[in-house]
């Protein structure tokens, strides 16, 4: 199990939401911190607090959708601090998207900004987490993953895809302690998705699901999906017959 004391961790998407307050939340205990995002001047705002708590950080502007970027970023953290022991991959964006309105292109973008940036990372950081001898790969999903949620059909398959990958990885990768953690939030309060026009029912704070993510990197579950009310509502969904369920989540995309 990850203790998060004396580790190197590695945030992609660090720059703002989850991913920035869990730097936050994680800084000091003699940590070592790789930040990651595209926005060079919010990461820089978030890697100060991070110093300021006491971590050594490497904050590094890098766009997750060229591959040659993220593979640097892994050679690099490595460079800096010799491993990498946590790795949180919070990346990925869901738009509002009919999928009567949407074209080809629309679905390829977000399989791509969802799944795409995903392996990426992970194709690396495998590569790097088997040559120390393991390490813990945590992703962040999303409840849409579990079921085809209306007005986000495209971000629910991405979710999905990545959903069958990690878990395929989970199990072949076992033996030689590479471990991975997928994470389930429902609806987060980011100033990213605050005015998309989705309904957000049992909505909680960044803070907030920034805690569900700490507890989940020390603890390692397999799953990890929050918050109860959210996750507890997706599960009676899957569990109703179809024609229920889609009756049910007609009236909660209106």
């Amino acid at each position: 199990m990850a203790r998060l004391v004396d580790e190197t961790i590695l945030i992609v998407g660090a720059s703002s939401g989850i991913g920035a307050q869990v730097a936050r939340a994680v800084a000091g205990h003699g940590n070592r911190l790789v930040l990651v995002a595209r926005r060079t001047a919010e990461l820089a705002e978030v890697a100060a607090d991070v110093r300021a708590a006491g971590s050594a950080c490497l904050d590094l502007t890098a766009d997750a959708l060229d591959p040659g970027s993220a593979a640097a970023v892994v050679a690099r953290a490595v460079a800096e601090f010799g491993a990498v022991d946590v790795a949180l991959l919070n990346v990925g964006q869901g738009p509002d998207m009919p999928i009567a309105d949407v074209a080809v292109a629309d679905i390829a973008r977000v399989m791509a900004l969802n799944y795409d940036v995903t392996v990426h990372y992970l194709v690396p950081l495998i590569a790097q987490l088997r040559r120390q001898g393991g390490g813990l790969i945590a992703q962040t999903n999303s409840l849409a993953g579990l079921l085809g949620v209306p007005r986000q059909g495209p971000y629910s398959a991405a979710k999905a895809a990545v959903r069958t990958l990690i878990d395929a990885a989970r199990v072949e990768l076992a033996p030689e302690g590479v471990r991975f953690t997928s994470l389930y939030p429902g609806f987060v309060a980011t100033a990213r998705v605050s005015a998309d026009g989705l309904p957000k029912p049992f909505q909680i704070t960044e803070n907030q699901a920034a805690r569900y993510v700490v507890r989940a990197l020390r603890r390692e579950p397999a799953d990890s999906a929050f918050p109860w009310t959210t996750s507890t509502l997706v599960r009676l969904l899957r569990a109703l017959p179809a024609p229920v369920s889609g009756a049910l989540l007609r009236r909660l995309a209106r």
